[in-house]
């Protein structure tokens, strides 16, 4: 991941660094100096390289150049001082002997700055993935916006009813509007939200994450707008006595805590990912399986089958992947956002359950198909 961007005679001095200890100095796309991986992630070190000025020309190429030996060499060194978790790099920039620049760095400036080479993740292949895909496909033209909401109107209208679709259209939209809010948060411009049907909603933008953290809040704040959705209509169940609103509430409660199953591409694989991979120990790894078998535990012991089976699947498929943590570019949480982010995780999570018990409860046989779908 980049930690450090410096202007330096017409080019970028970019550091590139990652928890297993590795570090890159790039000058443009010359490599000027590197780390070998060690299990020292932190702490000091420094980068030490020469620059050869030519008097006439004016440039700096990386070796002398036999032709014009009318140069000067520049003796140049960064020395970095560096702690992941709460992530903080000092940096000093020497030419010659002399300081040229000494600051620090935090999780903000990197959430703000734009990688000058964007690392891309290879993506697994799902059936849900590929839906996204194809949506992504078309997501240029703003017409297709108008015509993806309709065939979804249309489609949930004609195997249910118009009524079922608008309102399935409202949770899917108030969804994915959380999304966009977390996305304008962190300054990130979005295009917008797009529906497909059978496959639900997409907020879509172009600009890429730089954090664990903004993973988090973005992926969380979907299901987080969900809930707020559900317990609004619960409220207006209990003032207007309307099944339609106990129904919109319980439906939109089953939508939402699907969302949050560790399975990628669904948001709750993005936020325990995100968590997971973000704890550098065995102890972190221990804690994060001992955290999932407790939730399949409690998942079966509330007759809640289906999401036992779906949780299970999804911690272990991120337990096997925690290995390539070290190989993301994205920064890790510390030790508070980690507890901060399985916090509201758990009790969204919790408060979806306790929505669709409340009105299973009341005997109304649709109310009770939510619970009896997780328990099936």
């Amino acid at each position: 991941m980049e930690l450090l961007q410096l202007e330096h005679y017409g080019k970028t001095l970019r550091l590139e660094a990652s928890m297993a200890g590795w570090q890159q100095l790039y000058w443009g796309d010359q490599i000027v100096s590197q780390i070998t991986a060690s299990e020292f992630a932190q702490g000091k070190k420094s980068h030490e390289f020469e620059l050869f000025q030519q008097a006439a020309l004016n440039e700096l190429p990386l070796t002398p150049n036999a032709d014009q030996p009318e140069s000067v060499t520049i003796k140049c060194k960064l020395d970095v001082e560096l702690e992941w978790q709460p992530f903080l790099l000092n940096y000093c920039f020497y030419e010659n002997e002399e300081l040229i620049k000494e600051a620090s760095r935090n999780e903000k400036d990197i959430e703000q700055q734009t990688p000058i080479k964007v690392v891309s993740e290879p993506k697994k292949i799902s059936l849900l993935g590929l839906g996204s895909l194809a949506l992504k496909l078309f997501k240029s033209a703003k017409i297709i916006k108008v015509v993806l909401a309709g065939a979804s109107v249309a489609a949930y209208s004609w195997f249910f009813s118009f009524q079922f679709a608008a309102a399935l259209i409202a949770c899917l939209v108030f969804h994915e509007y959380g999304h966009i809010r977390a996305m304008k948060y962190f300054g990130m411009k979005t295009k917008g939200i797009y529906l497909i049907p059978f496959v639900g909603g997409l907020a879509v933008s172009d600009e890429k994450i730089n954090t664990r953290w903004q993973d988090v809040v973005i992926s969380i704040m979907g299901p987080t707008f969900g809930l707020i959705m559900s317990l609004v209509c619960l409220i207006i169940y209990w003032l207007t006595g309307s099944e339609f609103f106990a129904g919109l509430a319980t439906f939109n409660a089953l939508l939402n805590l699907f969302n949050l199953l560790p399975i990628l591409p669904l948001d709750g694989g993005h936020i325990l990912k995100s968590i997971s991979f973000s704890m550098n120990s065995k102890i972190g790894l221990l804690a994060c399986v001992l955290g999932a078998a407790a939730g399949v535990f409690i998942s079966y012991a509330l007759g809640l089958a289906l999401l036992g089976f779906l949780l299970l699947i999804g911690s272990v498929e991120i337990v096997f992947e925690w290995r390539a943590r070290f190989n993301s570019h994205l920064l890790p949480l510390d030790r508070y956002g980690q507890l901060f982010s399985t916090t509201w995780y758990l009790l969204t999570v919790g408060a979806l359950i306790g929505i669709i018990f409340y009105f299973a409860k009341s005997g109304d046989q649709l109310l009770s198909l939510p619970l009896i779908i997780l328990g099936s």
